[in-house]
């Protein structure tokens, strides 16, 4: 049980797909299994984008608010007010 896609392992389902399908109907199948891969490759580059535009905003936000503000004086909540 050495090299599973030797030579004739490849010949035998090239064979069998060729029976089962058919001549005509094979480059049919080939068309649409380069439309389904294009397409998971698109997705997959519009996913990246996306996640590289949102680090990239996300950065720009982080880079602007990180001006020192002035810290709020904690106020007191007793009623120790004289009238």
């Amino acid at each position: 049980m050495g090299d599973l896609l030797s030579g004739p392992h490849i010949i035998l389902i090239l064979a069998v797909v060729l029976l089962l399908f058919g001549g005509k109907k094979i480059p049919e199948l080939m068309r649409g299994l380069g439309r389904g891969i294009r397409e998971f490759k698109d997705a997959k580059d519009n996913v990246q984008r996306e996640l590289e535009d949102g680090m990239k905003d996300d950065h720009k936000v982080n880079s602007t608010s990180s001006t020192p503000t002035t810290p709020n004086k904690p106020v007191s909540t007793s009623s120790s007010v004289n009238n």
